[in-house]
């Protein structure tokens, strides 16, 4: 979900070229699945096909590659600092760079209801939404919508 979310709402302000983004999870018996049918239907409603990406491993990705890495959760948070130590690989938490909520953990919607993707998908687009107005201040982004404005353009047009 977190992939998908960060590639639309890059892709809305214009930043798609700026940024690669790789999702991999800490548990790693799920590599090679596809995405829970909730969370399908989850992006679906903000327009976000997430149902090619399959689920991967830290341990399958160069950590240290990376410029920045983003989890939804402590135990996640504390399990890639131990994964990333020795790398100049910063970890924050997604909701680092939100405006409302900043450093609270995203749940895990998994073992929840069909509302639990919702909100899920809610709080990840309006993570995506700071994290890329943070990164076009940090590294001069000329994005072509202008400054990101969180929230504005994610949120779905019936709300």
């Amino acid at each position: 979900m977190a992939e998908g979310a960060f590639g639309h709402a890059a892709l809305q302000y214009g930043a798609g070229a700026f940024f690669e983004v790789e999702s991999a999870g800490t548990v790693c018996y799920q590599s090679g699945s596809c995405p829970d049918h909730r969370a399908i239907r989850a992006a679906g409603r903000y327009g976000i096909d997430i149902s090619a990406i399959r689920a991967r491993c830290i341990h399958d990705l160069d950590l240290g590659s990376f410029d920045r890495i983003f989890v939804m959760d402590g135990e996640n948070y504390r399990d890639l600092l131990y994964a990333v130590e020795g790398l100049s690989v910063p970890v924050h938490m997604m909701t680092d760079f939100a405006v409302s909520g900043a450093g609270s953990e995203i749940e895990d919607p998994y073992y929840g209801d069909e509302e639990g993707f919702e909100r899920t998908m809610e709080r990840l687009l309006h993570s995506a939404a700071g994290i890329l107005s943070a990164m076009q201040i940090a590294y001069e982004l000329p994005f072509i919508g202008g400054r990101c404005q969180v929230g504005a353009g994610i949120m779905p047009a019936y709300r």
